[in-house]
């Protein structure tokens, strides 16, 4: 007897979903902890001169991309290009084999941090940022655990990819033996 759709489907992804959640779960967690202990641009230095924590708020896209544009709808319109990047990379990440251990933490981490930045977007509109690092003059966009999460998921990709392929090269044919 075959087994329903759902529990085939869960099987064996029983752990990319843990660190779905978790990063989903640590996200909107320190973002709470941001919001309710610092008041909007106040900042309370981690490591002077290097790391501060910044409560600031992204209503644009990846890396403030957009914040400064105003048009009617933007919370919506950039929530839903989030969902259906969501979806997409949901729906990759389902149909990729369970052999692909090492892309499929990347997604996950990529999942996780996709959905907690979303939530923040459809639930007020923006996404809360807080981690600020600077050295000397160079400022760094203001990022959470979400978007870490993303770039570290995003980073183990790249590098599966450019691994060399496990599978044996073909043998080359004797040029000295005869046929």
């Amino acid at each position: 007897m075959n087994e329903p759709a759902a529990p085939q489907l869960l099987r064996g992804r029983l752990l990319e979903l843990t660190v779905v959640a978790l990063v989903v779960i640590s996200d909107q967690l320190t973002k709470l902890i941001v919001v309710s202990r610092l008041d909007l641009h106040e900042s309370a230095a981690v490591i002077p001169g290097l790391l501060d924590f910044t409560y600031v708020r992204n209503t644009g896209a990846a890396f403030g991309l957009l914040n400064a544009a105003d048009f009617p709808g933007k919370p919506v319109v950039i929530a839903a290009i989030a969902l259906v990047a969501l979806f997409g990379v949901g729906l990759y990440a389902v149909q990729l084999p369970t052999s692909h251990r090492t892309t499929r933490a990347g997604l996950a981490l990529v999942l996780g941090g996709a959905a907690g930045n979303l939530i923040d977007r459809m639930r007020q509109g923006f996404v809360v940022d807080f981690v600020d690092a600077y050295w000397n003059g160079w400022h760094f966009w203001a990022f959470n655990v979400a978007d870490a999460a993303i770039t570290v998921g995003v980073a183990i990709i790249v590098l599966d990819l450019l691994r060399p392929s496990e599978s044996p090269l073909p043998e080359a044919p004797d040029e000295g033996r005869a046929a």
